[in-house]
This record gives C-alpha cells, sequence and structure tokens, in this order.
C-alpha cells in the first residue's frame, strides 16, 4: 500500500508485514499502518504484528461497513506507529469469518501479540470508536 506522509508528503511504500512500525524514508516521521488480510495471511499480517491491531471484518455490500472504514482509517492515522489497522473481507475470508464467530459486519476486533482483548459489533461514529480503541488499549498495557 502507498501511504503518503502527513508531514512532509512523500509518498511511501507500506508493506502488510514487517518488523517494527512504518516509518517515512524521508521525514522517519510514524506512517500509518494499513494493511488487508485474508484466510491464508491473516496470522502473518495480524496475529504476529509489533503493534496492537485493529482488525475490521466487513463485507462490500454492507453500507454500514463503507461508512464505518474511513472512521478507522483516521483513527489508524491518528495512532500511526502505535496501530495497525487490517482490513479482512469476510466473504474472502471465511475461516477468518468462522474462525471469530462473525455474526455481524462490521465486526471490529482489537489484538495485541495475536490475542483478541476485546471486540464488538456494528457501526458506530468516530468519537466513540477513537474512545473504545483508546481505553481499551490503555487498560491492556
Amino acid at each position: 500500500m502507498i501511504i503518503r506522509c502527513e508531514h512532509c508528503g512523500k509518498k511511501n511504500r507500506v508493506p502488510a508485514v514487517a518488523a517494527g512500525s512504518p516509518v517515512c524514508g524521508n521525514c522517519h516521521r510514524p506512517l500509518p499502518w494499513i494493511a488487508e488480510a485474508g484466510d491464508e495471511d491473516f496470522a502473518e499480517v495480524a496475529e504476529r504484528s509489533s503493534v496492537p491491531v485493529l482488525v475490521d471484518l466487513w463485507a462490500t455490500w454492507c453500507a454500514p461497513c463503507r461508512t464505518v472504514s474511513p472512521v478507522l482509517e483516521r483513527i489508524a492515522h491518528e495512532m500511526a506507529g502505535r496501530l495497525k489497522l487490517v482490513k479482512i473481507d469476510i466473504d474472502r475470508a471465511p475461516r477468518v469469518q468462522e474462525r471469530f464467530a462473525v455474526r455481524a459486519v462490521p465486526t471490529l476486533l482489537l489484538m495485541r501479540d495475536g490475542k483478541v482483548i476485546d471486540q464488538r459489533a456494528g457501526a458506530a461514529p468516530a468519537g466513540p470508536l477513537r474512545t473504545w480503541v483508546g481505553e481499551t488499549l490503555g487498560r491492556d498495557t
């Protein structure tokens, strides 16, 4: 994925998997880490992440999913260097959907060290989502 640095404007290639967390090759500031995953690479992309992960289990046909997606991406930008957003289309990842017993979309998981520390189903406004992520990660440290 190509991410434009919000500080210097340079474009950076951000891999789905890397040691540490991505930084701008020009100004060395943290970059948002947004990746996609599926059944084959979920473990590598999400469970083995060096930073906490916000997993967005969504579907293309889901209107609330399309509404919440920009909010989640904004949170990923705000928490650059401290959070990784992993987006999973459940129609293309049935094993991940089954593993986490997804019954409604969007379903959001917060993971640390490969373990789910909290989850919620349904879309929510930016404020409550920000609070949920911040409070959950803060109490899990």
